[in-house]
């Protein structure tokens, strides 16, 4: 089998261009793109009749309800549009995605850091309490989380909108009565970001292992450079790429926990929804005699298209960046 060197002519293409090379990785960032901008765009084009309950419930893709609307994926079992609701899914599956991974990659990335740059009995504290942490089931965890602060979460959404209310912020009052359906999602999104870090921490920690003894960390030493400078202006450039890529492969594993939650009745209340919360909404009206099979396999398939090209690309970015990759 030939070594990386001998696979290119002359120098190796840098990691955008090995990307742009990466079919697989190009049409997955193409598909996300063109959901991503549809969730955004197209519930605000949709008119506002399909965005609401009907008495057409059940209705098979393709069908007109009684007032003409063409349902183009069917409608559920309250007569909503199943198109505007998964749209409506992605903008909630793919927030908490995006948010849950950033906030775990800032945790992970700055615990990490610090370990792998104090060394000794600093690094070997900081990752046994890695250990003690993976050692607890993280949906146990996240379940755990939710309960004791969603009740108190609501509470104090309430209090604020009827504070705004007294004192006459309407802006602020309408904010809030927005965010109270979404309050158990607020804190699924904290519990998410607090136990997804922990491989972040320990894949910058070893990096920063290696970047430590190198010679500008020696220099900017010598220089009398305080630690945290040294952090933030020389270690955390050269980390970017490594935190890029594993931030695309965070963010299926959180979507992934947000639909198993979602699925068991514990993450986002109606009347919003997000992919899992369809997905229960389905599998509780599946049955072999009148299957609503619509309901079920339209959530699926775009939540586990979405998945495949998150991993696509973070594939493609570790493939290209990582100086151990033979590609």
């Amino acid at each position: 089998m030939p070594d990386a060197a001998s696979r290119w002519q002359g120098a190796r293409p840098d990691g955008w261009t090995l990307i742009k090379r990466n079919r697989p990785a190009m049409l997955s960032v193409w598909f996300l793109g063109i959901v991503g901008l549809a969730a955004i765009v197209v519930p605000v084009l949709l008119p506002e009749a399909l965005k609401q309950t009907s008495g057409g419930t059940f209705l098979p893709p393709l069908s007109r309800s009684a007032e003409g609307l063409l349902h183009v994926c069917g409608t559920d079992v309250n007569g909503q549009d199943l198109f505007y609701r998964l749209l409506t899914g992605a903008q909630v599956s793919l927030g908490i995605g995006i948010v849950g991974a950033v906030l775990s990659l800032i945790v992970g990335t700055l615990y990490g850091m610090v370990a792998g740059f104090a060394g000794g009995r600093i690094d070997g504290l900081m990752m046994r309490i890695i250990d003690i942490i993976y050692s607890v089931p993280r949906i146990l965890f996240i379940m755990i989380f939710i309960a004791a602060l969603d009740d108190h979460f609501k509470d104090g959404l309430d209090a604020a909108r009827l504070w705004f209310q007294a004192n006459q912020w309407a802006s602020l009052e309408q904010t809030t009565s927005t965010l109270l359906p979404y309050s158990r999602l607020l804190v699924m999104v904290l519990a998410l970001g607090l136990v997804e870090w922990l491989t972040m921490a320990r894949i910058i920690r070893g990096q920063v292992l290696v970047l430590r003894e190198m010679a500008f960390v020696t220099a900017a030493r010598a220089m009398g450079q305080r630690p945290w400078t040294i952090l933030m202006k020389h270690l955390l450039p050269n980390l970017s790429t490594v935190i890029l890529t594993y931030l695309t492969l965070t963010i299926p594993a959180v979507i992934l926990d947000e639909s198993f939650l979602s699925f068991l009745g514990l993450g986002i209340e109606d009347p919003a929804a997000s992919w899992g919360s369809l997905l229960k909404d389905g599998a509780q009206v599946i049955n072999p005699i009148d299957p609503k099979w619509w309901l079920l396999l339209f959530p699926a398939a775009l939540m586990s298209l979405s998945l495949l090209a998150l991993n696509f690309v973070g594939d493609g970015l570790r493939d290209a960046f990582d100086p151990k990759s033979g590609s």
